[in-house]
């Protein structure tokens, strides 16, 4: 317990500290991010946060992380490198889709076939148990990049993706801990201390944004709990720990993320656009066309986040198969009233 304390503040500490400097340093350089068509802030911004976040985690977890069971963790950390490196190129010099798509795809390739980060089974869900290992390994890469993808996408107001990657490393870092998977446990709470530190300095008036390079960090590290997770639950021996539903708990810790990718490509398909041209039909962007500011935005998506994971652990025993089905549910129904709130507000007023 001592080393995740340690970890967690030694993660905070870190990244405060770096932060300021780092604000500093882009401000000097003009590394910031101007206001635009897709933007919700009014004022040149620095966009490296996610530089001190990586910082903060990175160091946190060698230094804490016991030798004894450092395990496949190293591939893990140069995972965490190469999405570092393409996030920070990305910040200073914007990648094409295809170049950061590329350094994704050799990121998640260490954490499958290296660290072995993989789904081996789908407990059930269509009648379909073991996986092939090709399909396997093809399902896990596009999982972690979906993942990964998700919360560069919701990283749209201030402190959303930062609040949604400690919803989810706080739910799944304690459940770790309990079932001493100490590495992932570390893992957990070295970005959450991160992440808390950062927050500091985004919360409105922000001060600095994460950019790619802290979202696809914390998309990387969900991913890697979000997979672990699944799989740690597999070969557990019966518990009251043991989660016999993962998958669609899983899918429930990350509600938030998954439901905006989806609802987007969803609705730019609909509309006969590529589902990868950007926009300003996220959810965030549409709650704050409604009238609300940014912390309240990120207030209610946080709590509707928090809702699905305390319903679906209430109704865990119902199997993954009816947990997904009510999940989707949810998320239509949540879909219906922002519709009908966005008829309603015709000039944008919360109503």
């Amino acid at each position: 317990m001592y080393q995740i304390i340690l970890c967690f503040l030694t993660a905070f500490i870190l990244t405060y500290i770096a932060i300021p400097s780092i604000i500093n340093i882009a401000k000097v350089k003009k590394l910031t991010d101007e206001p635009g068509e897709r933007t919700s802030h009014s004022k040149s911004i620095p966009t490296l946060g996610g530089i001190g976040i990586f910082a903060g985690v990175l160091f946190s977890i060698i230094l804490w992380t016991p030798f004894q069971v450092f395990g496949n963790l190293q591939y893990i950390l140069c995972a965490f490198v190469i999405i570092f490196l393409v996030g920070a190129k990305d910040d200073i010099l914007p990648l094409t889709p295809y170049k950061k798509m590329l350094g994704q795809v050799f990121a998640a390739a260490i954490l499958v076939f290296k660290a072995n980060i993989r789904i081996s089974s789908f407990y059930g869900i269509f009648g379909i148990q073991e996986l092939p290992m090709w399909f396997s390994i093809i399902f896990s890469l596009f999982t972690i990049l979906v993942i990964i993808n998700a919360f560069n996408l919701i990283d749209g107001i201030n402190t959303l993706c930062a609040s949604t990657g400690v919803l989810i490393c706080v739910t799944l870092g304690y459940w770790f801990k309990e079932t001493d998977q100490v590495v992932l446990s570390i893992i957990s709470f070295a970005l959450v201390g991160s992440l808390i530190a950062f927050m500091k300095f985004n919360i409105s008036p922000a001060k600095i944004f994460m950019g790619d390079t802290g979202s696809m960090l914390v998309g990387t590290i969900c991913a890697i709990l979000a997979i672990s997770f699944i799989e740690v639950n597999k070969t557990m021996e019966p518990s009251e720990l043991k989660i016999i539903s993962a998958p669609a708990f899983t899918i429930a810790i990350l509600f938030i993320p998954l439901y905006d990718t989806l609802r987007v490509f969803i609705i730019r398909i609909f509309n006969g656009r590529s589902p990868f041209t950007p926009d300003k039909q996220h959810i965030h962007h549409v709650l704050i066309s409604l009238g609300m500011n940014h912390l309240q935005a990120t207030s209610l998506l946080i709590s509707v986040n928090t809702i699905v994971i305390m319903m679906t652990f209430s109704l865990i025993e119902l199997g993954n198969f009816n947990l997904l089905v009510m999940i989707l549910v949810l998320g239509c129904t949540f879909s219906a009233v922002i519709h009908f709130l966005v008829k309603r507000s015709p000039k944008g007023l919360l109503l």
